[in-house]
């Protein structure tokens, strides 16, 4: 899974970067510090692996991992060369969703780019630029394909399908308004829009607004609202914390949020919405060499999932052992837990879920 982070200059964006991932991207009080994207790999916090690893006694307990892309700050113009202009849009496009760190906290030290705090505002100019930049994109696409519609009744299927949404962005909607068919849905993907990628919000707040949740802060009570109209998940962040909360260990990390009254992370609220969002759930695989977490698609079947594994594990599957990890912790061996007759044996139709440890049978 990759998620870009993006944001108006000084919204907390790169702080935040730096928190999740601890990968120094340079922070500062000015706009564009982040001048190149910085790229970092998080791993996903799972009890699950680290329990079936310790009744293993694994030589590796590898997690699902998160790759972070931090971007320069957007300005309005950005899509006309403005700021930094399009250097960001390669690097978000490759990304599976957009993570938008809208500012909610009022700091007369911290400058804002547009002189203001207005979260819906800055929602908007982002929102704009990335409509901008895809227009750009269509109307490269419709005048290459407008040269042969009149002739080729596929071309001509593609030209009709992309003058309705250019008409979408035009109407400064979002790619994802869109209703695409399945006939059509070929074309839309190929452009890979930014406006078609999820969104999910990240309210950056101060530290006193973080024990409610944002629930008294009134940008945060307005970005809800949005994110709700539009089908958007929306998660709370303090940036200032998160860094502070990076530097501890699991023991004084959870004293630390015991104490500001908050049960869960940044990173952890993001990676949910992201899972969420992006539908996606894991599977493990659990043993002496390695225990390890999965990310696959809700309602992959057990082949693909092996595929997940290795492509041999697709081609030559024959049956997949599984048994749910708690039942699994609980027996102590997958042998006994055999005995008990509580592990599964499943075939190809197999719809795997999550929190599943699967042993795949195979043959190449």
């Amino acid at each position: 899974m990759k998620l870009g982070i993006v944001g108006l200059p000084n919204v907390g964006k790169s702080t935040l970067f730096n928190s999740l991932t601890k990968a120094g991207a340079e922070a500062a009080n000015y706009p564009f510090c982040t001048i190149d994207p910085n790229v970092g790999i998080v791993a996903v916090p799972d009890e699950r692996i680290r329990l079936l690893g310790e009744m293993y006694h694994s030589k590796k307990v590898t997690p699902a991992v998160i790759e972070f892309v931090d971007i320069a700050g957007l300005v309005k113009g950005a899509s006309k060369g403005e700021g930094l202009g399009n250097q960001f849009l390669a690097n978000i496009r490759e990304c599976d969703a957009i993570v938008h760190v809208v500012r909610c906290f009022e700091d007369s030290n911290v400058i804002h780019v547009d002189g203001s705090v207005d979260p819906l505002r800055d929602i908007e100019t982002i929102t704009l630029e990335l409509i901008l930049a895809d227009l750009e994109v269509l109307e490269r696409r419709i005048s290459k394909v407008a040269r042969t519609a009149k002739m080729d009744k596929e071309a001509g299927k593609e030209h009709a399908f992309l003058l309705t949404v250019r008409e979408a962005l035009q109407d400064g909607k979002c790619a994802s308004s869109v209703e695409v068919s399945e006939g059509d849905r070929k074309y839309f993907d190929t452009l890979n829009l930014l406006t078609a990628k999820p969104v999910i919000y990240a309210a950056n707040v101060a530290e006193d607004d973080l024990a409610d949740d944002g629930a008294s802060n009134a940008g945060v009570a307005k970005v809800r609202e949005f994110a709700a109209e539009n089908g958007s998940e929306v998660f709370v962040i303090c940036a200032s914390i998160e860094a502070e909360i990076a530097e501890l260990d699991d023991d004084e990390k959870k004293m630390f949020l015991d104490d500001l009254g908050i049960s869960e992370s940044g990173l952890d609220k993001l990676i949910a919405a992201s899972y969420r969002t992006l539908g996606l759930m894991s599977f493990l695989t659990a043993g002496e060499d390695e225990t390890r977490a999965w990310t696959i698609r809700i309602g992959t079947k057990a082949p693909q999932a092996a595929g997940k594994i290795h492509t041999d594990f697709e081609r030559g599957f024959i049956k997949a052992e599984v048994v749910n990890w708690e039942v699994l912790l609980r027996e102590g061996s997958l042998s006994a837990a055999r005995e008990k007759g509580l592990v599964g044996m499943e075939g190809k139709d197999y719809v795997v879920k999550d929190g599943d440890v699967i042993l795949f049978r195979f043959n190449v």
